[in-house]
């Protein structure tokens, strides 16, 4: 049964967490796939860059990554007191730097003024 982030993460307990996340249907992250003789060891180091791109965005260290052939495992730190400190505007730009973005977000960014619509719509989300 499934378990709410909420009661999943607790920061007062530690900060540290250790995550798995696998790859479905027999499908390779990296390796070679020894039925087809196909390589997908390329992806490793991209799966490596990608992670540490993530890492200067959001509040959180790795501590230990191993990238296996259909699995990867993270030992990850979440920095609660770095994340404490951040602005409205500074979570926008990190945000901004894995997506674009909504319209609203991005006019807030360039210092536009948001109607009361907009406000209520961007506190409802």
């Amino acid at each position: 049964m499934a378990i709410a982030r909420k009661r999943q993460v607790s920061l007062a307990d530690t900060r540290y967490y250790h995550c798995i996340s696998r790859c479905v249907c027999r499908a390779f992250l990296c390796g070679e796939d020894h039925f087809t003789g196909q390589s997908y060891e390329h992806r490793r180091g991209l799966v490596e860059d990608r992670l540490l791109a993530l890492v200067k965005v959001f509040c959180i260290d790795v501590c230990a990554n191993a990238v296996m052939s259909n699995h990867t495992h993270l030992v990850l730190y979440v920095d609660d007191k770095k994340a404490n400190r951040l602005n409205d505007k500074a979570i926008i730009i990190r945000w901004h730097k894995v997506c674009k973005g909504t319209l609203l977000t991005q006019k807030y960014l360039q210092g536009e003024k948001l109607t009361k619509a907009e406000l209520i719509f961007s506190i409802k989300q």
